[in-house]
């Protein structure tokens, strides 16, 4: 059951730690820290990758900027009480991990980014063009964990895949492949102040509804 339960949330990534490590949380005297990971993009640009890691994986209290690593792992959500409001945290939840030198990626690796997740939609896709006529769909996949719990994890699909993406109604088995993405935006605070803030999701780049068989 266990097995089966973390085959549906895969993802690996190679990148460079772009930052130290910064206390999160701690669960039965486990300590768990955050490190961000710059993950090249096909294009020029990069995902800066949030990714959560056990004290008992790595050296926490070292620097290791500038080094390439290896990570597989969960792409993992969880609720942070902000005052009123709840803020949706994501990161990957490192499973295994190691460092590499830069000789030692093969090329096709070199911008190694993959995710798997089989889950549930669990609120309406909301479909919509850009002004220069792209389709975008935005689907919100539940995606279950061992001991009741799930992760809530955005995913934006593109173009044919959006069109089928709108389609799919709450609570439709779906199984998505894909990348984890950084992506910036703006959010407006009140009429004079705006704030630059990072989003991270799933660019989708085939999904697939799973037909649920008859009991």
């Amino acid at each position: 059951m266990l097995d089966k339960v973390i085959e549906n949330n895969r993802v690996s990534i190679i990148g460079e730690v772009v930052s130290e490590f910064e206390f999160s949380h701690e669960v039965f005297g486990e300590g768990f820290y955050l490190v961000n990971v710059s993950v090249n993009r096909l294009s020029d640009m990069v995902d800066i990758i949030p990714l959560m890691i056990s004290e008992r994986l790595v050296d926490v209290t070292k620097d290791y900027r500038g080094r390439k690593i290896e990570v597989s792992g969960q792409f993992r959500s969880y609720n942070r009480h902000e005052g009123v409001k709840n803020k949706l945290i994501l990161s990957i939840f490192v499973r295994e991990m190691q460092f590499i030198e830069e000789e030692e990626i093969p090329e096709e690796q070199a911008r190694t980014n993959q995710i798997f997740l089989d889950g549930y939609v669990c609120k309406p896709p909301v479909y919509r063009k850009t002004p220069l006529g792209r389709e975008i769909a935005d689907i919100l996949v539940a995606v279950n964990r061992p001991y009741g719990k799930s992760d809530y994890i955005p995913c934006i699909a593109w173009g044919r895949n959006a069109r089928y993406a709108s389609t799919i109604e709450v609570g439709g088995h779906l199984q998505i492949w894909g990348r984890v993405q950084s992506r910036e935006y703006t959010k407006k605070i009140s009429e004079e102040q705006v704030e630059k803030r990072v989003a991270y999701e799933v660019s989708v780049s085939k999904i697939d509804v799973v037909e649920e068989e008859e009991a």
